[in-house]
């Protein structure tokens, strides 16, 4: 007879069996548990033997993965012709740089080509209405449509070459990046308008591109396009075309000025009766011109070839290869403005790989609503948005116990980066951070943040609560998006990553600054298939960006650490960015508030971790106790200065000024410091020549900078 203890332990090799892990490993090591506590002070010790054996190799298939990295992560990048001041990726053979990592991938058309016979009528543009599940156009109709479109265009006179341009206007959405594939089909480039530049400079940018036709999304914004056409400051402009109906009175509006005004769904319509063959665009030619925002004069139009979006695009696969693979089920959310790289660049990495893109409603506020009903796997993200979770995960946790608890299981998890394992099934993320990762949908795979630094401590919490990739890049516009990114494997912060493989980056001399190369600090300079062309019809600043070697000098200053990864540390000229990517000129803002009558200096700071400006204000005292007293304020100067209802009669009426100066609300220091001593050469706070020296004003006042920082945020 068969003794009770060999039973269970029959039963027990029988439950560890391939098939029943693969169905349910948790249940069986439950029930393991349970025959073990049953049986072993029964069983013979070769049965014993036997059931630890099971138990060992149970847990040999379920313990969590480490991800490794594609190169050695002390040695992420290497001196090119020895010079250790100039880096390229280690993942490279050579010092031959990428340009495309398909064979049939060179262009963005390949792109979605590739995407296309790869899903055919699977999902690829997503959108929504309020309330409602995401409808989904697929990539086979959003090819017809690009082509219909295309020939439309011609049909209204666009020439199939990279020399016409056509001008798009309009939030993110599905018609977007059809008009965008519809300019690709037949060799035509692409030129983004958005609402922040204002228009007196999309004025500038549609005359200077010369721009006949535009595609907006609503009425409004055509109105003030056709506004300049009747004053006669754009005078190339002849046809509009809206996503959206048109009333027939703006039609006639239009019409009176000689403006053609047409649905999208007409222009389409007009294509398919005069269906074209697609003409292809070679790498070379000119895919879009990104205008900056023009924070020191006119905007400049960045001229960016497939070419360079291919190399850039390829670069973050090639990194990818062997930890991360995109999937067909992917998904990203669309927010961030497709008139900038960063977004578009997720965007075409995801059509390559016949992946889906669902966009928002287009209401900022009702993001996280369209987060949650998408479930995206990919998060294109700016640190801004980043730190607003982080303080909401944070001041959601008001018990002391719950608090500990949440550091405690960050810590865990955080070790659990350390040594490469990246998941969302432990422990902690089934007792903790499971209502978390449920607001960002549930399925986040991959995080990207780009456009402005972000803190190691949000960067090092939000990598352990979410349970996902969180990759970090840097780059410009002139570069195509990135110059360095984060490798699978480094789950360290502080840092940039290493240079992608479609650029060299090197460090040169800031004698002014006390930076030099040899002390692996410098201005950091980019050279690569990834470069732009230059600035359209810019010679002068084109020089300014790209010297005679074709390097382009970003205007930032990295530091080199020893593993081969970059830092940014400085930034060489009086600019900066906030975290939400917005480039401020500081010294233009404090000119604006010099004009503030109770101002005699202001230094304006900002934080690229943070999202708003503020002031060091230097009242006038020959006019400020006099200004004050007719508010109802008395006091002496330096009473004054330390009276916080005088601070905010100062801070009204230096926003009243930069409002009447055109600041846009960014751009407005949001509080300030009242010190009632001049800066002077004297107290080393000027030159001889009476500039602000803004390093050590910074240094000066960074007791007072911190403290209006560490106030709730604004």
């Amino acid at each position: 007879m068969i003794s009770p203890a060999l039973d269970e332990a029959a039963a027990a090799e029988k439950l560890i069996s391939g098939q029943n892990l693969r169905k349910n490993p948790s249940l069986v090591f439950v029930k393991l548990c349970i025959f073990m506590s049953g049986c072993c002070h029964l069983a013979p010790a070769r049965d014993t033997k036997g059931v630890v054996a099971s138990l060992t190799a149970y847990w040999f298939m379920s313990r969590p993965r480490r991800m490794l990295p594609p190169c050695d992560l002390q040695a992420q990048s290497v001196a090119v012709n020895g010079d250790p001041s100039c880096r390229r990726s280690a993942l490279l053979k050579d010092d031959t740089l990428l340009d495309f990592y398909f064979d049939d991938t060179r262009t963005v058309y390949d792109m979605f080509q590739r995407g296309l016979r790869i899903s055919g009528n699977s999902p690829c543009l997503g959108f929504r209405k309020p309330g409602q599940p995401y409808q989904w156009i697929s990539y086979t109709e959003v090819a017809e449509r690009a082509q219909a479109l295309g020939s439309g265009l011609l049909a209204k006179g666009c020439q199939p070459n990279p020399d016409q341009f056509v001008a798009i206007f309009a939030q993110n959405r599905p018609e977007w990046i059809i008009t965008e594939l519809a300019c690709y089909t037949y060799s035509m480039a692409l030129v983004p308008l958005y609402e922040t530049l204002g228009m007196e400079a999309m004025v500038h940018i549609l005359d200077l591109a010369e721009i006949s036709l535009v595609v907006c999304d609503r009425e409004e914004k055509c109105a003030c396009l056709l506004e300049n056409k009747e004053k006669g400051v754009t005078p190339s402009l002849s046809c509009l075309v809206l996503f959206n109906s048109v009333s027939e009175a703006f039609a006639e509006r239009a019409k009176a000025c000689g403006v053609e005004v047409l649905q999208l769904e007409q222009l389409m319509d007009l294509g398919r009766q005069n269906l074209k063959d697609p003409v292809p665009p070679q790498p070379q030619d000119l895919a879009v011109v990104c205008f900056t925002s023009g924070t020191t004069g006119k905007p400049k139009g960045a001229m960016i070839t497939h070419g360079n979006i291919a190399s850039n695009t390829s670069s973050v696969i090639k990194i990818l290869e062997g930890s991360f693979v995109i999937k067909q089920d992917d998904v990203s959310i669309s927010y961030l403005p497709l008139a900038h790289m960063f977004e578009r660049m997720i965007q075409v990495s995801l059509f390559c790989h016949g992946a889906r893109i669902g966009f928002y409603q287009g209401d900022i506020s009702l993001l996280m609503d369209d987060i949650k009903t998408l479930k995206p796997t990919f998060f294109p993200v700016v640190p801004r948005l980043l730190n607003r979770i982080y303080d909401k995960i944070l001041g959601s946790v008001t018990s002391p116990l719950r608090r500990a608890l949440l550091h405690f299981a960050v810590r865990r998890k955080q070790a659990e980066l350390r040594s490469g394992v990246v998941r969302n099934n432990s422990v902690w993320d089934k007792l903790v951070f499971k209502k978390i990762q449920a607001i960002m949908g549930g399925n986040l795979r991959f995080v990207l943040t780009a456009s402005a630094p972000i803190s190691p401590t949000v960067l090092s919490f939000l990598r352990a609560t979410l349970g996902c990739l969180i990759f970090e890049g840097y780059g410009q516009t002139e570069c195509t998006a990135g110059c360095t990114f984060s490798l699978p494997g480094d789950f360290t912060a502080g840092h940039v990553g290493s240079p992608l493989p479609c650029a060299m980056v090197k460090l040169v001399d800031i004698p002014d600054m006390n930076y030099y190369a040899k002390n692996g600090e410098g201005e950091i300079c980019i050279r690569g298939p990834s470069v732009f062309r230059g600035y359209l019809k810019d010679p002068e600043r084109t020089a300014e960006a790209l010297d005679s070697d074709g390097w382009l000098h970003s205007g930032d200053v990295g530091q080199w650490l020893p593993n081969g990864k970059l830092r940014i540390i400085d930034r060489k000229k009086h600019i900066f960015k906030l975290s939400q990517g917005e480039y401020i000129a500081p010294e233009k803002i404090e000119n604006v508030y010099m004009r503030s009558f109770p101002v005699l200096q202001v230094f304006v700071h900002g934080d690229s971790l943070q999202s708003y400006l503020l002031g060091i204000v230097v009242p006038d005292v020959e006019v400020f106790v006099g200004w004050a007293k007719e508010r109802g304020f008395v006091g002496s100067h330096e009473e004054l200065c330390q009276n916080p209802d005088v601070k905010k009669a100062v801070l009204e009426d230096m926003t009243v000024v930069g409002k009447e100066a055109g600041l846009k609300s960014f751009e407005q220091v949001k509080d300030l410091h009242l010190h009632p001593e001049m800066f002077s050469v004297a107290n080393g706070l000027l030159t001889p020549t009476l500039k602000s020296r803004r390093t050590d004003i910074r240094k000066f006042f960074q007791e007072q900078i911190t403290s209006m920082y560490s106030k709730t945020a604004i």
